[in-house]
């Protein structure tokens, strides 16, 4: 059968790693400074040698920092598939909080050259995505014209979601057998984290409206998309199919995209640090609660959950970003993994893209030590059943790597850019590049 992506949550597609079954956008730039005030009278000359330099405009590294975990948490999440973790660090009102915070600060152009570049750089790479996901979709044996529920004209005209997201692009459920390389449900876990670019889309063709409705009316603007899941993510008001799940997704996140318009204005570090922590607290309490008499088929995955997921992300995001420290450079052990923060950054679109699709990958691969000659004991097989996942946790980076090789140069080229192999900031001679 094929469907849309139903369930409109952010990664709820299952986790693809049970052994032996066969019978995961350019970083915001930093949030903008307060204006001066008033004039004040003349002050002393002040000492050059204690004058600091001002500034250089650049990334603010703490958000790129926070947007890299987020990616490895993603790919975390879809590997083990642990529900805890949706709890422990909720990635996708974190990228969406980024994004409305470089939005808001693209906004100061003219908005429909913004939107026209935003959708530029995010067409280009699911292309590449699309072409190849189809691709083997078809080799596989799927006729989307034949299909029991998208079959003939709607079949053709729903692969269309496949080039601009404007809903959940159609797939098979099932496609090829068990006992073949992949597990028969590897197309709907390949193209279950599309349901973010269509969000994402969403989110940038609204943000003029968005953000004017936020400078003329900041705290409605914020709390309105709560209380828009609090109507739809509840049953109180229920609206069926995809147009259902966009809205439930444009009120889970709406919030924390919001809040990136609030932390780029300055509006969030006008709050006492005591007070944003403290209602974030009790928001954030009110979300576990919800969750604890609302649990979904897999316990604690707040995905599952569009209030709790909505009111968890919500003040976790606040926290995040009341402690924004805008750093230009990660400061001390962090600076370790600088080269990875920017590398990240650069290519979140094709790692996010191409993440669940290459931990499937890492089964045929690792299904092949079973031919090993030294594999062939019921020891030897029970020790690689027992650490399969782990395996295919190993495995899956250096495969984003080769995708990141193959594919994220596109990246570039979208976004009208010098194509680049691997974008860590470090320039061929050794030194660093500057931000991008």
């Amino acid at each position: 059968m094929t469907h849309g992506y139903t369930t409109g949550t952010p990664e709820s597609t299952p986790s693809y790693g049970i052994p032996q079954q066969r019978g995961t956008e350019p970083a915001p730039a930093p949030a903008a400074g307060f204006a001066a005030g008033p004039a004040a009278a003349p002050a002393p000359a002040a000492d050059p040698a204690r004058t600091a330099a001002p500034k250089k405009p650049g990334r603010d590294r703490y958000l790129d920092l926070l947007r890299s975990i987020a990616l490895v948490r993603v790919v975390v999440y879809h590997l083990f598939g642990w529900a805890w973790l949706t709890v422990l660090f909720p990635s996708m009102g974190v990228m969406f909080a980024l994004a409305g915070s470089l939005m808001a600060r693209s906004l100061n152009r003219p908005a429909g050259g913004v939107i026209k570049s935003r959708v530029r750089r995010l067409l280009p790479p699911l292309w590449a995505f699309s072409a190849v996901a189809l691709t083997l979709m078809f080799a596989g044996g799927w006729n989307p014209v034949k299909d029991p529920d998208n079959g003939g004209t709607w079949g053709l005209v729903k692969l269309v979601d496949y080039v601009v997201p404007f809903g959940a692009p159609p797939f098979p459920w099932h496609l090829g057998s068990k006992s073949g390389l992949l597990e028969d449900t590897w197309a709907v876990q390949a193209a279950g984290p599309l349901w973010y670019l269509r969000a994402y889309l969403v989110f940038v063709v609204a943000s003029p409206l968005l953000l004017r409705a936020f400078r003329r009316f900041p705290w409605p603007t914020v709390l309105a998309p709560l209380v828009l899941t609090a109507v739809v993510g509840t049953g109180i008001v229920t609206i069926p199919g995809e147009t259902g799940n966009a809205v439930t997704d444009f009120g889970v996140y709406g919030g924390c995209w919001v809040l990136g318009f609030a932390h780029h204005d300055g509006l969030l570090a006008k709050i006492p640090r005591y007070a944003a922590v403290s209602l974030s607290a009790l928001l954030m309490a009110f979300g576990l609660w919800w969750a604890s008499g609302h649990l979904g088929p897999d316990g604690w995955d707040l995905n599952d959950i569009p209030l709790a997921q909505a009111t968890w992300s919500f003040g976790f995001v606040v926290i995040l970003l009341q402690y924004s420290p805008s750093w230009q450079e990660l400061p001390g052990r962090l600076a370790r993994w600088d080269k990875l923060v920017t590398l990240s950054n650069n290519r979140a679109v094709t790692i996010y893209l191409w993440h669940n699709m290459l931990i499937m990958a890492t089964v045929p691969l690792i299904d092949q030590a079973y031919n090993l000659p030294f594999m062939q004991s019921d020891r030897a097989v029970a020790a690689l059943d027992s650490t399969y996942m782990i395996w295919m946790f190993f495995l899956v980076w250096p495969l984003i790597g080769l995708t990141v090789l193959a594919f994220g140069w596109i990246e570039d080229i979208a976004a009208k850019r010098s194509p680049r192999l691997w974008p860590n900031g470090v320039k061929r001679g050794g030194g660093r590049r500057g931000p991008a």
